[in-house]
């Protein structure tokens, strides 16, 4: 078995693709980063990341999937779930070997295991883009944490750019350790470290406009105002709007947490 291990990004990903048919490497597993000490016996190779190899992997795709094909790839790489990058090798290789297109070829199993994939991280993205509260800091920057169950943050910055283009934000994944600011002009992706408290009364009292706790207050009225008690379905909610969500969600914070 050989470990192929690379920088957890796409480009390396596909870099990695490319060096597995050049390398003609075998019965492999995708590893992020470093070695895994749990797999035994195993020889490794490590990949560093090449945009021209990269881009000949995904040319070389194209002129075999449609334009949604490709997206979906990317999609299931931005889904994490588990071995989906070996999965995605496996679509690769059906895709690369075949002379028609091979994406409704649902019969296949890594096929379907593709679209599954891709499908959570769009629902996901989705779901990031209505749940996303901001709040508006002394500087005027407005920040939000998100916790999703994909790396969707690539996906959501073009929304939020559009939406808020006359506004300073960040938006920042506290499960993955980064986030996306906006600057009034571009977009960039920002790695740091996030204060665990931010929900606190004090943090927000110290960084937080004079304001921003009325707005908050303003929202939960209006939220609960038009919350019809005799209507509620509370399975329904939960489908829509579930519980791994809500501590982020300024509705379902009764109060600023001590």
């Amino acid at each position: 078995m050989t470990q192929v291990i690379y920088d957890a990004t796409y480009e390396g990903w596909l870099t990695a693709v490319f060096e597995i048919y050049e390398y003609k490497l075998g019965d492999i597993v995708f590893v992020k980063n470093e070695v895994s000490n749990s797999l035994l016996f195993s020889t490794t190779h490590f990949v560093t990341t090449d945009p021209d190899k990269a881009k000949r992997v995904l040319s070389g795709l194209q002129k075999r999937l449609s334009a949604e094909g490709i997206s979906n790839i990317y999609k299931a790489f931005l889904s994490e779930v588990n071995q989906i990058e070996e999965t995605m090798f496996q679509f690769v290789k059906y895709v690369l070997a075949s002379s028609i297109n091979i994406e409704r070829d649902l019969s296949n199993s890594t096929v379907l295991d593709i679209k599954k994939a891709a499908r959570l991280t769009g629902k996901e993205s989705h779901r990031m883009e209505a749940f996303v509260r901001f709040k508006l800091t002394k500087d005027q920057l407005y920040y939000a944490i998100v916790e999703p169950d994909c790396d969707v943050l690539p996906l959501i910055e073009s929304h939020f750019k559009n939406r808020y283009a006359d506004q300073r934000w960040l938006i920042y994944d506290a499960k993955r350790k980064y986030g996306i600011y906006y600057d009034l002009e571009n977009v960039a992706t920002v790695q740091l470290q996030f204060n665990p408290e931010a929900a606190s009364s004090k943090f927000l009292t110290e960084i937080c406009d004079e304001k921003e706790e009325f707005f908050q207050n303003l929202w939960k009225r209006y939220f609960s105002s038009v919350n019809i008690e005799s209507r509620k379905n509370m399975r329904l909610h939960l489908q829509h709007m579930p519980k791994r969500y809500w501590k982020n969600l300024t509705e379902k914070i009764p109060d600023f947490k001590k």
